[in-house]
């Protein structure tokens, strides 16, 4: 798994947290908001209209109404991304990341508005009205791109695992298990029944679940944050500053947080943007494409809400609470995962400004004096002895009161490391670190009115987003499948995700979250392209919207 790991790490350098990435990301929707006279401001209130049924028409093909459409894919994209995504990417990027995260959506409206407008358009409809669409479609009919349609819906087919099925169970997992004590193999087996009974209904009932537990989970997570909010606003306002202050400066060091730059602010923020409302990914247009109305441009007009909502209310909400508590720049006691510890030469303090800044350059990979460390730590009743031979980073800070246990319990001992990581997998690590993801969300929670009863709302909008978020995916999943080789293949399928939902659960956080990382570059990159390629027929699309209306 260690060696998983590293590979991922490896890949994400030239994909995902590549500079190129978020470029193309951000600068795609900055040219078709700037093409089509920014449409995220001008066609806000006639989405809303669209939205709640102004606009429909009796006999109009589909299987959906615009709001249905527009609940399931906000389940898809409200998920783990809007509580530990927000989570992981002010941990790594400080408060200077959220800036960047709204960058992503504002500008992601008219990408997905664009995506789902041509998705819709090229959608294809069989003998019995069940319809499939996505942008394989567009790339196949509109393009006659076949090639790179194939691409995109194969990574579509990995993304469903990536960004549906395997974070998503895992953060349920986690969470529970933190909040309730709930083994993950409880969490696995109950939630991967629900999830089969679930997605064997198809579009219809994966819609009208959608449509009730979307609005519903939105409600619960606000009143919670909310609470925490109220207590803290003395802090509202300096948070506010620090994520304007740090967007082209990166965040100082304070606390356990080491600090993060510009580029690395900017990187994390986009990508965990693009991870929380899925603009520009091509995953939503699957959605929207089964919607009951025949304007694609109306359809794509409902699209530019979700952007919004998820990240703009949704995001900003969460970061809001984690910033004014000030827990994202604090150390809890926690369990340490395998692929968040790395062992150093040499005893290092955050407090001395040269050390703190020689380990944030050692974790981005730049030049630095120290070294990971190799060879024997003797331990006694779980302490390390001669302990400033090394210092053990652990969710990228310094960590404290360090307790190594073996199936037995405290460990007396010799443990061995080798380049920087613990060779034996039996040997539990616990201490006190910065946290990430979920963990990190939750201490946020009960720093609220609620007190420790606010890591309660943390576990019951966990478990409403992400389940809906696994549910979103499955039928992404199978209509890229469908697309590829046939509707024989959704049943076997559908019995791969569900295995793989169920696995995930018992998985490293940080492995399935890097997985993740993957995912999105291999599905996004081909629809940014086939978007841009076809930027004037979209544009002709809405101009013939507009003239049938104004008539």
């Amino acid at each position: 798994m260690d060696a998983l790991n590293d590979l991922l790490i490896y890949l994400d350098g030239f994909l995902g947290s590549a500079v190129w990435f978020p470029a193309l990301l951000l600068l795609t929707g900055l040219f078709f908001s700037f093409y089509l006279r920014f449409p995220q401001i001008r066609y806000f209130r006639h989405a809303i209209s669209a939205t709640a049924g102004k606009f429909d028409k009796k006999g109009a093909q589909g299987e959906t109404t615009h709001f249905q459409a527009l609940s399931t894919a906000l389940s898809g994209t409200i998920g783990t991304g809007n509580i530990g995504g927000v989570a992981l990417a002010l941990h790594l990027g400080g408060p200077a990341a959220l800036f960047w995260m709204w960058m992503t959506a504002f500008f992601g409206m008219t990408s997905k508005f664009v995506e789902v407008t041509l998705s819709h358009k090229y959608r294809s409809v069989a003998d019995d009205g069940t319809i499939s669409g996505g942008p394989m479609y567009y790339m196949e009919k509109g393009l006659n791109a076949k090639w790179l349609a194939v691409i995109f819906a194969l990574a579509t087919v990995l993304s469903s695992f990536g960004t549906g099925s395997l974070p998503q169970i895992n953060a349920i997992a986690s969470g529970l298990e933190a909040t309730f004590n709930l083994e993950p193999l409880i969490t696995a087996s109950v939630l991967s029944v629900l999830l089969a009974f679930v997605i064997i209904g198809g579009i219809t009932r994966i819609a009208r679940v959608a449509a009730a537990v979307v609005p519903s989970m939105a409600i619960i997570y606000v009143i919670g944050a909310v609470a925490v909010i109220i207590p803290n606003l003395n802090n509202v306002i300096p948070s506010f500053l620090a994520i304007f202050s740090d967007a082209f400066t990166g965040s100082a060091a304070t606390g356990g947080f080491l600090g993060a730059t510009f580029a690395y602010a900017f990187d994390r923020g986009v990508n965990r943007g693009l991870y929380s409302n899925e603009a520009g990914q091509g995953s939503a247009p699957i959605a929207h494409s089964a919607a009951r109305t025949d304007e694609s441009a109306e359809e794509g007009m409902v699209a530019i809400l979700e952007p919004f909502i998820d990240t703009i209310i949704v995001c900003t909400i969460t970061g809001l609470v984690i910033l004014s508590s000030g827990v994202w720049a604090e150390k809890f006691e926690n369990e340490f995962q395998r692929a968040d510890m790395i062992f150093v030469e040499g005893s290092y303090e955050e407090s001395f400004l040269d050390d703190s800044q020689q380990l944030f350059s050692f974790l981005n990979g730049d030049d630095s004096i120290i070294s990971v460390f190799n060879g024997l730590i003797q331990v006694t009743a779980g302490e390390a002895q001669g302990e400033n031979a090394f210092t053990l980073i652990n969710s990228r800070s310094i960590a404290e009161d360090i307790v190594f246990s073996d199936l037995e319990g405290p460990l007396t001992g010799s443990i061995l490391i080798e380049d920087g990581s613990l060779v034996d997998s039996n040997i539990s690590v616990k201490g006190y670190s910065l946290l990430h993801t979920v963990p990190l969300t939750t201490q946020a929670f009960k720093r609220g009115m609620f007190g420790e009863y606010g890591q309660y709302i943390v576990s019951i909008g966990l478990v409403l987003f992400a389940f809906s978020t696994a549910i979103a995916w499955s039928y992404y999943g199978d209509r890229a499948m469908t697309y590829l080789f046939g509707s024989s293949s959704v049943l076997p399928y559908r019995i791969v995700y569900v295995v793989a939902f169920f696995y995930a659960a018992l998985a490293d956080t940080t492995l399935i979250w890097n997985i993740s990382l993957i995912t999105i570059v291999f599905m996004t990159v081909p629809n940014l392209v086939g978007i841009l390629c076809m930027h004037k027929e979209v544009k002709k699309t809405i101009n013939n919207y507009w003239a049938k209306y104004n008539s």
